[in-house]
């Protein structure tokens, strides 16, 4: 009697079937059905042209052709990121408004600024996007070819040189890591995103940075900066001759950036299903993958459940490097 029943059902009688199992609210249940209906936002909390901008655009163009409704990606920058942060923190869990986020949304920002939400409890994990490695450039001009070169110079002058970061994310704190590691005296510039960073360092007009491989490794292959060393557990494939932050002894572990798309909390778990499906989808599509390569970062698939479980993970190495750093900022 009941494999009879079940094979009659039809799709409404099942999505009634399924929404009564989940005790999911109808009215949310319904929508979720139909989303989207409109044009979703895509915040990135930076700069137009820095790493978490260019990832979140191309997964933006796979989301906009596999949903059949627009994404529109909004840069809004400023104070670390928590400014686009803040924005999606407080907008309606409908699902049409979504964050281009990082570890620094959990780990770094909660410790360095006085928020008025708590990223813990605000935000609801969708996809992981990518993993992007750093690296340790400075402009060519300046005569240091190695991490040592680049010790020794700074010992020998010291707040003579200058490096330049978005205040209080990952490539500040690795920065004033380096630093305190090292016995260096390095002048922080701050900038409001990485592509104004990444202009003014072409420029010379400071010295050096962290940052990640999808915006600096085009400008090392085309020799308008020299890496010192990568972020990561293993050396670059396209660098096989720059060593690893690890090996020259100036950190302990791997530091690469993760980004991720998060959502307010409380939007219906359906639309974040929907959403971790397409946008896994289009990761493992060769299109993607080959958009990815050409920025040297690697597509990172996960569920939602499995993405909590990696800023979980990750949250408290970079909570330390705050604690150990001391880096304050200005509220």
């Amino acid at each position: 009697m009941l494999r009879a029943m079940n094979t009659a059902m039809t799709p409404a009688l099942l999505f009634s079937a399924l929404l009564a199992a989940t005790g999911l609210p109808a009215a949310d249940a319904a929508r979720a059905q139909a989303y989207p209906t409109r044009p979703i936002k895509l915040v990135v909390p930076f700069a137009a042209g820095g790493a978490t901008d260019t990832s979140a655009r191309l997964i933006a163009q796979q989301m906009q052709r596999s949903l059949g409704q627009t994404v529109v990606v909004e840069n809004q920058g400023g104070a670390g990121g928590t400014i686009g942060t803040r924005q999606v923190a407080h907008a309606a869990p409908d699902g049409y408004t979504l964050l281009s986020g990082s570890i620094s949304t959990f780990g770094s920002q909660p410790l360095l600024y006085r928020l008025d939400y708590d990223p813990h409890k605000t935000f609801a994990p969708v996809a992981t996007i990518s993993i992007d490695g750093q690296a340790l450039v400075v402009r060519p001009s300046l005569p240091a070819q190695t991490v040592a070169d680049l010790i020794r110079l700074a010992k020998a002058s010291p707040g003579r040189l200058s490096y330049g970061s978005s205040i209080g994310i990952g490539p500040h704190l690795l920065m004033e890591l380096f630093k305190i590691r090292t016995g260096t005296s390095i002048v922080h510039v701050p900038y409001r995103g990485g592509a104004p960073m990444i202009s003014d360092l072409l420029a010379g007009q400071i010295d050096m940075t962290i940052n990640g491989k999808s915006v600096l490794l085009p400008h090392i292959q085309g020799g308008k900066l020299r890496a010192l060393a990568v972020s990561g557990q293993a050396r670059w494939p396209e660098l096989p001759d720059v060593p690893t932050l690890i090996e020259t002894g100036t950190m302990d572990a791997p530091y690469d950036a993760l980004f991720g798309i998060l959502a307010p909390a409380g939007t219906p778990a359906p639309v974040i299903e929907r959403l971790n499906t397409v946008i896994n989808e289009g990761l493992r599509s060769p299109e993607m993958r080959a958009s990815f390569a050409k920025l040297g970062i690697e597509p990172m698939i996960a569920t939602p459940a499995e993405f909590a479980a990696i800023i979980a993970r990750e949250v408290p190495k970079w909570a330390e490097i705050v604690r150990v750093t001391g880096v304050k900022v200005a509220q």
